[in-house]
C-alpha cells in the first residue's frame, strides 16, 4: 500500500485522460455493443439515438464501470454489456430531460427534441431503456439487474421530484440534495457498484464503490449547477442561464436567496416565478450569486463530496486504476476553474 494521501487540489491540472487511457480497449468493445444495439429497422431510431450518443459525451458513466472492474482486477467481459446498459440509461434520461426542460442545446449541439420533435425523442428514449434492460439480462447477473433497474427507478423519482420543485423559491438545501442524489448520483453509484457484483467481490467492496460513485455524482452535479452562473454556452454545452430561466432552485440560488436582503429577495422571487428572465435579469442573478459567495460555497461543497469519493477508495490497493479514479474526481471538481 502506498503512503500517498490523495487530497483534492493536490494535482496542478487534473485530467480524465488517465481513466480514458486505462479503459480504452474495454471502451471500444462497449462502443461496439452500443452501436449494435442501436440498430433498428425504423431508421429514425438509430439516427436520433446516434445524434446524442455520438454528440461528444465523454462516456463518463460506462468508463466508471470499466475502471471499477480494472480496480478489482476483474478478468472477464460481462461488464461490457452492463457498461453499455449504463450508457443507454443515461442517454434515455437525457432525451426525456430535454423534452421536459424544452432545452435547445446539449453538448453544444441542437437537442434531439428540437430537430425531431418531442414525441420522437420520448419514444426513442423508451427504446434505449428497453435495450438497456436486454443487456442487463444478457449479463446474467440478477444482482446487477436489481441494482441498475433500481437506479433507473430512483432517477425517474428524482426527475419527478425536480419537476415538482421548479419555481419553488422555498426549496430547501436538503431537498435539493435529495434531487441531485437521485437524478445524477444514483447512476454514478450503480455504474461503479455493478463492477464489484460481476467480479464477485465482497459487499464491503460493493459499498465502497457505491460510495465512490455516489459522492462523485453529487460533486459532479454541484459543479454543473455552479457553472451555470460562471460560464458560457461554449464551455457548458448548453445555453448560459438555462437553469435560471427554467426556474430551477439549484444550490447557488438557494444560498444566494438565504443570504439576500429584502430587495434582493424580491428579485429572486420574481425571477424564479418567471417574471424576470431576460438577459439583463440573468446578468443580475450572476452578480448576486457571485457577490454572496454562493458559487464559491457550492464549489466548496463539491470539493467536500469529491473528497468523500476519494476516501471511499481507501481500502483498495494502490494501482493505476485507483490513481485514475482519484484524478477523475479531481477533474470533475476542477471543471469550474
Amino acid at each position: 500500500m502506498s503512503a500517498t494521501i490523495h487530497r483534492l487540489g493536490s494535482r496542478p491540472v487534473p485530467s480524465l485522460e488517465p481513466m480514458i487511457e486505462l479503459v480504452a480497449g474495454d471502451l471500444n468493445l462497449v462502443n461496439q455493443v452500443i452501436l449494435d444495439r442501436m440498430r433498428s429497422d425504423i431508421p429514425l431510431i438509430p439516427e436520433l439515438a446516434g445524434h446524442l450518443i455520438a454528440g461528444g459525451g465523454k462516456r463518463m458513466r460506462p468508463m466508471l464501470t470499466l475502471a471499477s472492474a480494472r480496480l478489482l482486477g476483474y478478468p472477464g467481459a460481462r461488464h461490457h454489456k452492463l457498461a453499455a446498459a449504463v450508457e443507454f440509461i443515461h442517454t434515455a434520461t437525457l432525451l426525456h430531460d430535454d423534452v421536459v426542460d424544452s432545452s435547445d442545446l446539449r453538448r453544444g449541439k441542437r437537442t434531439a427534441n428540437i430537430i425531431w420533435g418531442n414525441p420522437a425523442s420520448v419514444l426513442v428514449g423508451d427504446f434505449l431503456f428497453s435495450r438497456s434492460f436486454e443487456l442487463m439480462v444478457e449479463a446474467e447477473s440478477l444482482k446487477a439487474l436489481k441494482i441498475l433497474s433500481g437506479a433507473s427507478a430512483v432517477i425517474a423519482e428524482g426527475e419527478v421530484n425536480q419537476l415538482t420543485a421548479v419555481r419553488r423559491i422555498d426549496l430547501s438545501e436538503e431537498r435539493y440534495l435529495d434531487i441531485i442524489g437521485a437524478k445524477t448520483a444514483a447512476l454514478f453509484a450503480a455504474a461503479c457498484r455493478i463492477a464489484a457484483v460481476v467480479a464477485e467481490r465482497s459487499e464491503a467492496d460493493e459499498l465502497a464503490l457505491d460510495a465512490y460513485g455516489r459522492n462523485l455524482g453529487i460533486a459532479f452535479q454541484l459543479v454543473d449547477d455552479a457553472i451555470d452562473y460562471v460560464s458560457d454556452a461554449d464551455t457548458m454545452g448548453k445555453d448560459a442561464g438555462d437553469d435560471f430561466r427554467e426556474g430551477k432552485m439549484t444550490l447557488p440560488v438557494i444560498l444566494a436567496y438565504a443570504r439576500a436582503g429584502d430587495a434582493e429577495r424580491a428579485f429572486w422571487k420574481d425571477a424564479i416565478s418567471g417574471k424576470r428572465n431576460s438577459d439583463g435579469d440573468f446578468a443580475e442573478a450572476v452578480q448576486l450569486v457571485q457577490s454572496s459567495r454562493a458559487v464559491d460555497d457550492t464549489l466548496a461543497r463539491a470539493r467536500h463530496y469529491g473528497q468523500r469519493a476519494i476516501d471511499a477508495l481507501g481500502s483498495f490497493a494502490s494501482s493505476a486504476a485507483k490513481d485514475a479514479m482519484v484524478e477523475a474526481v479531481e477533474f470533475a471538481v476542477a471543471r469550474a476553474y
